[in-house]
């Protein structure tokens, strides 16, 4: 039998709880049978709210950390504080996110899970608490004590990968060094193992426009992005580039690659999105998105929602889970490669 895998609420007062409810009540007959169990971490309460506000007919049972717990359940990530209204920023949402994140790390690492999926937290909130991270990714960094991470985002066949990603774009060039290039070529490559791709070919996006037309616009795809590929390459993997910021994409949805390491946040992240969102032509809004954000180089397996907390819907029931479940579907790939399973979780 599969392990739980932990969902973490993020910010209470995000969209988290909403798409959690509307999550598990799409996945209710797989929930049932067993073939898949969840654990969600947060505060009760908010889940509750949300579970009223939808009028979900599933029940979700409180457990604590040492009992057996049913196919779903959930944990109180922390005490409760003032009321967290949906919408309104507050430092207790920022504990509560990362409480939440702590609990599942903790168990993660004790094996009670098999892997951690997180609903979005809000940065200044987080701060605000006194968390002074970036965001998720570093946060797990140092929970799991990981000497480096790679952010991947994946939707359908688009699998990108970044050499940086919270950092002022004028400090990328001196970021990509060839130690790190490595490191991200490395984990991609896992990941692609795990995902059991029959290929992994992967292509190194370039930093500077036509891969710096020998020079002319910059050098370090030269002197830094190309003999990287080539001793890559000498070590076995698919690897190609550096290919043309401007192209590379298009070949990557065109099948050509099985995913892209991108050097900076927009370069990897604005295809990804816009080929996740769903845009209603006739209002000019989005009224879904699809796409997850998965967490490379951790001891355990992490994966996310590839949206934030959307205060500004928050609470109104319109949130949508299809990312939730598509970051809950890869979780139980890479929880199955790295094999995990229930005995181990016990």
């Amino acid at each position: 039998m599969k392990p739980h895998l932990a969902i973490t609420m993020g910010d209470p007062a995000g969209v988290g709880p909403e798409i959690i409810v509307k999550a598990c009540l799409a996945l209710k007959d797989r929930l049932a049978s067993g073939d898949l169990r969840l654990l969600v971490i947060g505060s009760n309460p908010a889940l509750a709210e949300a579970r009223r506000l939808l009028g979900a007919d599933i029940a979700i049972p409180e457990v604590s950390e040492s009992e057996a717990w049913p196919h779903l359940a959930c944990l109180q990530a922390g005490p409760e504080g003032e009321p967290i209204r949906p919408g309104v920023l507050s430092s207790d949402g920022g504990r509560f996110a990362y409480l939440a994140v702590e609990k599942g790390v903790k168990l993660a690492q004790a094996g009670r899970i098999g892997g951690i999926v997180t609903a979005p937290l809000n940065k200044e909130a987080l701060n605000k608490a006194g968390y002074k991270f970036a965001g998720h990714t570093d946060m797990l960094a140092t929970l799991t004590g990981a000497k480096g991470s790679v952010m991947m985002l994946a939707h359908g066949g688009m699998r990108v990968s970044h050499v940086t990603t919270h950092v002022a774009l004028k400090d990328v060039p001196a970021k990509l060094t060839p130690e790190r290039l490595r490191y991200v070529l490395d984990r991609t490559d896992e990941a692609l193992s795990a995902l059991d791709l029959g290929r992994r070919k992967i292509a190194v996006a370039a930093l500077n426009p036509h891969a710096g037309e020998g020079g002319l616009f910059g050098r370090e795809d030269d002197e830094v992005s190309a003999p990287t590929i080539a001793k890559a390459v000498a070590d076995g993997l698919d690897v190609v580039g550096p290919v043309p910021g401007d192209t590379v994409f298009v070949k990557l949805r065109a099948g050509q690659y099985d995913a892209v390491v991108a050097m900076y946040h927009d370069q990897g992240h604005i295809p990804v999105k816009l080929l996740g969102f769903n845009v209603n032509p006739e209002t000019g809004t989005w009224d879904s998105l699809s796409g997850v954000n998965i967490t490379l180089g951790l001891p355990i397996v992490r994966t996310s929602v590839d949206h934030g907390t959307a205060f500004d819907i928050a609470g109104k029931g319109i949130a949508n889970e299809l990312s939730l479940i598509e970051a809950i579907e890869y979780a139980e790939k890479l929880a199955a490669a790295r094999g995990l399973s229930a005995d181990r979780a016990a």
